[in-house]
């Protein structure tokens, strides 16, 4: 019924196991960002064919630090060595300038998807030279509350729509999409499902965002969701899942960035010290 929104395209040059349902695309109903927009994104690379391809989306929370979905490490395992990183760039491959890991954490809990565990810390060898168009996004406080008046905006490469694939040079882009609590987004899922109404489906440390043909989707696993509080950006979800992407009653699902905020902290605080 689910499904991770690794990128199958064949212009990426990989393609990977996946539950049906969750159509080729990424951002859909997006338009092209703005160079100076999203300094924080990142792309996670692996290497296919003889050379780095984007494997997920990614988000730069610190100089040391990037943040993405647990599930992407679910092929190659957590050997840094298996991975790279690009930072804020435009279309994807031009002027790569590609960063190596030190180290891959996935939360502990993290079992699959539907856990809602999913998200991963990964540290670069060195420090991100951050410049006017790389910044790290600021990490929400673990009270904070995203709801559907906030602008928010989900950001990616890939397919525009299902199957149709995102032509080159792969300009990054982004859409809008309206914000859901978790009960709210529940409710929306058990429509049409085989579920049983006492059955979670959307748990407490997800969010959900998005609408009809405004959506992220396969492709853009990792992906950072951000909203616009008080003239700050701050990260509100990591893109984890879905089932079909734009479709009515069911908008994407994140894990919830406030949920893990406090892990995220400790963990790089722990590291740091080191």
């Amino acid at each position: 019924m689910f499904c991770l929104l690794l990128l199958t395209v064949s212009l990426l040059g990989s393609s990977f196991p996946v539950i049906k349902n969750r159509a080729e695309a990424i951002i859909v109903g997006g338009i092209e960002a703005e160079e100076e927009e999203w300094p924080w994104q990142a792309s996670l690379r692996i290497m296919r064919r003889g050379s780095w391809k984007h494997l997920c989306g990614a988000s730069l929370i610190h100089p040391n630090w990037i943040l993405t979905a647990g599930h992407c490490f679910g092929l190659l395992g957590t050997d840094p060595s298996n991975y790279m990183i690009q930072l804020r760039q435009q279309n994807l491959y031009e002027g790569d300038n590609l960063l190596p890991l030190e180290q891959i954490i996935v939360h502990p809990y993290f079992a699959d998807v539907r856990s809602g565990f999913d998200l991963a810390l990964l540290k670069l060898e060195s420090p991100a030279q951050l410049t006017e168009n790389i910044q790290p996004v600021t990490l929400p406080s673990s009270s904070q509350i995203f709801t559907s008046d906030m602008e928010c905006w989900v950001t990616g490469w890939g397919n525009i729509d299902s199957g149709v694939h995102l032509y080159p040079p792969y300009t990054l882009r982004k859409v809008q999409v309206p914000v859901m609590d978790a009960l709210t987004c529940d409710e929306e899922y058990h429509i049409d499902s085989p579920f049983d109404s006492s059955e979670r489906i959307i748990l407490d440390n997800m969010l959900c965002a998005g609408t009809i043909y405004r959506d992220a989707c396969q492709g853009d696993s990792g992906g950072p969701l951000v909203c616009n509080v008080q003239d700050f950006w701050l990260q509100a979800g990591i893109v984890s899942f879905g089932e079909n992407c734009g479709a009515p009653h069911r908008p994407g699902i994140y894990t919830s960035v406030p949920a893990f905020v406090d892990w995220i902290q400790s963990q790089i605080s722990a590291q740091e010290a080191v």
